[in-house]
């Protein structure tokens, strides 16, 4: 599961899977540095750069394998272009051509619009929002991009170029309530004739495996109806996303050659042997030898893995992530990991629902060395893998603080929201001492004791069966609460990871309440519901605990010079009302309890007050920095002798955003004409 975003922040980027939600932006002075972190700012968006601690250090075979598992990842970058919609390729191209071939007035409003048009559609893979799912809307009108597609002699006709101007297919996503939410999703997991009906009456009689084993049946399929009949068509070789997969396969090849001991060359070796059958048994065997390949300062996150995307929560979104060990922060978090079964003894929940023997749960900071697919532009700042829940049961998890993406968000520079959306003197002075720390503990808490804790009863099924469309948003819920829950805890003190866990709690649970009820609503136009998994979250697991407190005044809503602030007058009120919450989304999972997860989210995560979002957005306009952030890739160079040999390779910087995704277009648009 991915993490994206930063607790006490307001939202810049995307977030991740298994847990992965958008990082909200840093409201604090930015460090000073030669490095340049900002690349672009276009519409809500900014471009930033990271850089790769620790690449120098690698020795020359593990700069190898770093490199061929970025081009084994970029190598499958059109799929997740396609996955998010079917047109997106074809669209894609055309605009790509006009951009490069267009030698008219480029001075205009209309050309302006369409280059900031153009950079939305590469940061989101695709035509719709990377995080609200509504399709984008240009800036200029058909009859100019008709007259550039004539100027260039570049071809897009029909639906696809209708598509950009009218009302279709205006949802990525859609897990409203009350709508049929595959027919009303534009996602390209399912035909267009398919509907939910279909695809539950479909996945119900599928054999899922072994009993207590299930596989996570549909993850690497589309579900289409030919000739009548439901049929799966499998992403692998020889099947859909076929050319795309023999690349990504070749550089996995390259990778296992290289790798740094036998467990890590068995993994790459079940990953390559998944890609060539498309076998979901296999998928499992390498999802457990990859959480047992814990030697070496290399690793990976690589497939169809994420279900976010999917309103049915079936299909995995491609994604990968090269990963380089922080060994001196991993050293400090690892406690964390060592102390997952106290955290679970001493959690609010019922105690039949507690694991007995918490398992495996690896925690480490890394430094990111690429990211491609779902991960790309648009990154999380946390993962936790895999999302089969039995495997994390048996065999434990791996989860991942990326360290220098966080870094980057910190170092490009505060926006002042803080003083602007938070209450007095004293909440502004504990976020700006203890907001960024509390925002790792935060994602770590999430990561590495969250998602590892908690069991479903005997006979009940996986929450994608259970909880249907509110599974995800129920699961960063009950996550982000086992980290809020043991935030304001003496625990962390004795462990050594803050001097003050008072403080730090209670900078914590300002952050989250602030953000939860206010700021993430700069992220939403006026009128909207919430829809974002994440940003459900946030909110009805901070309105809940609002409404639950009002007898005892623990969250006061206040104005103050005409202004709305939410106050926290009782800490350990709400520490209590967080346990509360938490110990009900657990017995919700561990019970499938379809009717309570939709009264949870319905009615405390969805609807907005129209009121006060006019003026948060209203409150907002004096800021520039963009609401959400992503990322350009380091270039890395192979630097080779005259037997062709790789004897190093180096790591540039991007000069663009537009530089570097035409390059991708070119070098890696192995789907283009060919699914």
């Amino acid at each position: 599961m991915k993490i994206k975003n930063l607790l006490g922040s307001l939202l810049i980027i995307s977030f991740l899977w298994s847990c992965k939600e958008q990082v909200t932006e840093k409201p604090v002075v930015a460090k000073k540095t030669e490095f340049e972190y900002v690349v672009d700012q276009f519409a809500d968006l900014r471009i930033l750069r990271y850089q790769i601690p620790g690449f120098e250090q690698l020795t020359l075979k593990e700069k190898k394998l770093v490199y061929y598992l970025t081009q084994a990842g970029l190598a499958g970058r059109d799929i997740i272009w396609d996955q998010n919609y079917r047109h997106n390729l074809e669209i894609r191209g055309a605009l790509e051509n006009v951009y490069q071939s267009y030698q008219g007035d480029k001075s205009t409003e209309d050309w302006q619009a369409f280059e900031t048009y153009l950079k939305r559609v590469w940061f989101s893979n695709g035509i719709h929002h990377h995080y609200s799912n509504d399709k984008i809307k240009p800036g200029f009108g058909k009859d100019y991009l008709g007259f550039l597609l004539k100027e260039t002699d570049t071809e897009l006709q029909g639906a696809a170029f209708e598509v950009i101007f009218n009302d279709e297919d205006s949802k990525k996503v859609n897990k409203k309530k009350g709508v049929d939410n595959v027919a009303s999703s534009a996602v390209n997991f399912y035909g267009p004739s398919v509907t939910d009906a279909d695809v539950e009456a479909f996945y119900s009689a599928m054999d899922t495996g072994p009993e207590g084993m299930p596989i996570e049946i549909g993850l690497n399929s589309k579900l289409v109806r030919e000739n009548g009949k439901l049929i799966e068509k499998v992403w692998k070789v020889g099947g859909m996303y076929g050319n795309a997969i023999d690349e990504i396969i070749k550089w996995l090849e390259k990778a296992k050659e290289v790798a740094e001991n036998g467990q890590q060359a068995k993994t790459l070796g079940l990953l390559i042997d998944y890609y060539k059958t498309g076998s979901l048994d296999t998928w499992d065997e390498y999802a457990i030898a990859w959480v047992n390949a814990t030697d070496g300062n290399i690793d990976w996150i690589n497939g169809f893995i994420e279900v976010y995307n999917d309103p049915k929560g079936y299909k995995g979104s491609y994604e990968n992530i090269v990963q380089i060990k922080d060994f001196e922060m991993s050293k400090q978090m690892a406690v964390l990991s060592e102390n997952a079964q106290w955290f679970e003894d001493n959690s609010p929940l019922m105690e039949e629902h507690k694991k007995g023997d918490v398992v495996g749960v690896s925690y480490k900071t890394v430094n990111v060395a690429g990211e491609a697919g779902d991960a790309s532009p648009s990154t999380p700042i946390g993962v936790n893998l895999p999302n089969n829940n039995w495997i994390r049961q048996k065999h434990g998890s791996k989860s991942v603080s990326l360290g220098n993406i966080i870094d980057a968000y910190n170092n490009a520079g505060g926006s002042g929201r803080l003083k602007e959306f938070a209450y007095d003197d004293e909440e502004i002075a504990l976020e700006e001492q203890y907001g960024q720390l509390a925002d790792k503990l935060h994602t770590a808490l999430h990561e590495v004791v969250g998602h590892a804790s908690g069991q479903i009863n005997p006979g009940i099924g996986q929450p994608k069966e259970t909880l249907k469309n509110y599974a995800s948003t129920m699961e960063e819920g009950r996550a982000d609460l086992v980290g809020l829950y043991f935030l304001m805890d003496p625990k962390i003190q004795e462990l050594g990871l803050v001097d003050d866990w008072e403080e730090l709690g209670k900078a914590a649970y300002d952050g989250y309440i602030r953000n939860g009820l206010m700021t993430q609503l700069i992220r939403i136009e006026l009128g909207d519901d919430i829809e974002e998994d994440h940003m459900v979250n946030r909110q009805w697991v901070s309105a809940w605990a609002f409404e639950k407190g009002k007898e005892d005044n623990v969250i006061e809503r206040m104005e103050k010079n005409g202004k709305t602030y939410y106050n926290i007058n009782d800490y350990e009120k709400l520490r209590d009302l967080f346990g509360q919450l938490l110990r009900e989304t657990q017995r919700i999972k561990s019970e499938g309890d379809f009717k309570a997860a939709q009264d949870l989210v319905e009615g405390y995560g969805v609807k907005v007050d129209q009121k006060l979002h006019a003026e948060v957005l209203d409150r907002n306009q004096q800021f520039k920095s963009a609401p959400y952030s992503g990322f350009v890739n380091p270039v890395l160079l192979p630097e080779t002798n005259d037997s062709g040999e790789i004897v190093d390779i180096r790591v540039i910087q991007p000069d663009s955003f537009e530089g570097q995704m035409l390059d991708y277009s070119e070098k890696f648009g192995f789907l283009v004409g060919n699914r």
